[in-house]
């Protein structure tokens, strides 16, 4: 899968999405299909919700495929999460690590994550170390 980074605003909050960290949950549009609709393109409309509504939609995201910044703030990337890291097993998903971690590929490449990073338990994800959604597929249960 390419990893594509795209962003969407509204002038007060910038939605950023990540695709290839995306484990396909549905708890975006699910929740405020106003502003998130896969079926639409393109398929997130920031103007579609008040900014308050977006944020509180886009924190509930358990991969961190989507995030966002104010527009005020200078940087998203150089946002860190305050606080401690816990790693949770999604049943029958992803292995998901809450935090500020730095993750090192097969040739030294040290990426940074904060927020919520999900990794592939099945071992079926074609953007490996992380998720997919292809355990749904497949019906992975563990």
């Amino acid at each position: 899968m390419k990893d594509i980074t795209k962003k969407y605003t509204n002038d007060e909050v910038t939605i950023v999405w990540k695709n290839a960290q995306c484990i396909h949950s549905t708890l975006c549009w699910k929740g405020l299909n106003e502003v998130f609709n896969p079926t639409e393109r393109p398929w997130i409309k920031p103007e579609g919700a008040p900014t308050q509504a977006i944020i509180e939609q886009v924190k509930k995201c358990p991969s961190g495929a989507l995030s966002y910044y104010l527009n005020t703030e200078m940087d998203q990337e150089s946002i860190q999460v305050d606080a401690e890291t816990i790693i949770e097993v999604a049943p029958n998903g992803p292995l998901l690590v809450y935090g500020n971690v730095k993750v090192k590929d097969a040739n030294g490449n040290e990426t940074a994550k904060n927020k919520v990073t999900a990794f592939c338990r099945c071992g079926q994800s074609s953007n490996k170390p992380y998720c997919d959604g292809t355990h749904r597929k497949i019906n992975f249960e563990g």
